[in-house]
């Protein structure tokens, strides 16, 4: 055979390994394809062309790979266990920017399925690999590592201190100061999954200055940047007051309230969801919010969302009204009970009307002015509608039932406490008649009404226990007026009269 001849042979086998390798890659990018190509042996075909000659049949195959674990944790499972690796993480360090990239891809698209799949990215070197990338000048290499210990990072806090101390925060947060949106993107991403699982990660995350370059980027007008890094703020901002301190003083408030009008409705949800983690820790957190017009924007944001995007806001306001009676009022004042009120009419899911009760709960419970600010936007028949309703979750019964009870206690505002003598279980009865026991005996007008309006009536028809604290109440309602009057409404009355006209012999 001529040297031409062995030549053409060479050059018809990188062909065809060439037209195999874009195949397999272009068959995997569709679902449809993947378990035929798994069923055919695809995974022991791709594994030595990861290691051609040829550099371009080395890149596809590897985005072959990662195209297929990407599509489920079993063909991810298949990457594991085809020892493909410690290959990838090999020529990680070797290959050039292409394949690097079609490296970081694979391991991306096997970790994220599981935290076992990411243990076994972690397991093979690859976190030395990809730290190593995060130093590369090539941006897209970068992006690519940064991606994938984003992804090895989100599922647990062992996972994500691995990647700590494998020393990526100090890089991460290099790339965020890129001037290169995709990255500075997945740079956010990737720090917030690491900060979210402990206290002690966040800190790490804190430690290294992230929390100054995040804050700088809270106006920046590409949508997807600004999700992660009010994503990060929040993950860092909730395990403590010290770094949630951090973050205030980091002075993205007020700037950052803009953001909750932003047409990205995630960018939106972030927002909410960073001010209620600064909220929730300490009555002066709450304040700095509060003085800022904190309140007063999560309210008109209340009003301009529907569905899961409400859920932060509804929560900030409850945790507000939680710290002191001064700043459930500042909740009140801003016309936070009624939006609410609308919340828990128009919302479908029990989670967020379970929420929305707990925040009412959280304002009415201080005194007798916040119970009936949240009584007046008649809330009471629907959480006791709520609580009795036998659709509603477990959860949801609770929460309406715990903020029932809690703002009745407080409550002195009679007209919303009467429908409920008439409709509320004997639990919740209680607490009514309790409230009826303390208003009426220092209140003329409300003793007249309560007796024309039949609560005096329905008060007698009730059965209670000789020396239970009810029978107590009813005792002392039945004290606020004359003898003959609590007789003429008791049961029974009209008859024993009758049987009296029946016996009774006229002169």
């Amino acid at each position: 055979m001529s040297q031409r001849q062995i030549l053409q042979v060479f050059e018809q086998y990188q062909k065809a390994r060439t037209q195999f390798v874009q195949t397999v890659a272009d068959l995997a990018s569709r679902p449809q394809n993947t378990e035929t190509l798994q069923n055919a042996g695809v995974m022991s075909l791709l594994r030595p062309l990861l290691l051609d000659a040829v550099p371009t049949i080395q890149q596809t195959a590897a985005l072959a790979l990662g195209r297929l674990a990407n599509y489920n944790d079993d063909l991810a499972e298949a990457v594991v266990k085809g020892d493909i690796l410690p290959q990838l993480v090999y020529s990680l360090a070797e290959q050039n920017r292409f394949y690097k990239k079609a490296a970081a891809f694979v391991l991306r698209a096997v970790a994220k399925h599981s935290p076992e799949l990411a243990q076994a990215v972690v397991d093979c070197g690859a976190l030395d690999a990809l730290v190593i990338s995060l130093e590369e000048f090539d941006p897209g290499v970068k992006e690519a590592a940064a991606w994938a210990i984003g992804y090895i990072a989100r599922h647990n806090a062992p996972l994500s201190q691995a990647v700590v101390d494998a020393g990526v925060v100090p890089l991460l947060v290099l790339c965020i100061q890129e001037p290169e949106i995709a990255l500075k993107r997945v740079a956010a991403s990737a720090l917030s999954d690491i900060a979210k699982h402990s206290p002690e990660l966040a800190q790490t995350v804190v430690d290294t200055g992230a929390i100054a370059h995040l804050a700088q980027m809270i106006l920046n007008p590409d949508a997807k940047l600004k999700r992660q890094v009010f994503s990060a703020l929040s993950q860092i901002a909730k395990h403590s007051v010290d770094v949630a301190e951090m973050v205030v003083e980091a002075e993205i408030f007020p700037a950052a309230l803009v953001c909750l009008k932003d047409p990205d409705e995630y960018v939106r949800k972030n927002v909410a969801t960073l001010i209620r983690e600064i909220t929730k820790h300490t009555p002066e957190l709450a304040q700095i919010i509060v003085n800022v017009g904190g309140v007063a924007a999560v309210i008109d944001y209340l009003g301009d969302s529907r569905g899961n995007v409400r859920l932060p806001g509804i929560m900030m306001l409850g945790y507000v009204a939680t710290h002191s009676e001064n700043l459930a009022m500042a909740v009140i004042v801003s016309k936070g009970v009624s939006q609410l009120a609308i919340c828990l009419e128009e919302e479908q899911e029990d989670h967020i009307k379970a929420a929305t009760a707990w925040a009412f709960g959280q304002i009415g419970r201080h005194t007798p002015e916040h119970a009936r600010a949240v009584a007046v936007a008649n809330v009471f028949p629907k959480l006791l509608n709520l609580y009795l309703d036998t659709e509603s979750s477990e959860d949801l019964q609770v929460k309406a039932k715990k903020a029932l009870k809690s703002i009745l206690q407080k409550c002195t505002y009679l007209p919303a406490l009467e429908p409920l003598l008439y409709e509320a279980p004997s639990n919740i009865l209680k607490h009514v008649i309790c409230q009826f026991s303390k208003v009426l005996p220092h209140d003329s007008k409300a003793r007249r009404l309560f007796v024309t309006s039949g609560g005096l009536k329905k008060v007698q028809e009730i059965k209670a226990e000789p020396g239970s604290a009810v029978q107590e109440y009813i005792n002392a309602i039945n004290n606020c007026y004359p003898e003959e009057i609590v007789r003429y409404y008791s049961p029974g009355y009209s008859e024993t009269l009758l049987e009296r006209v029946d016996n009774y012999q006229p002169v």
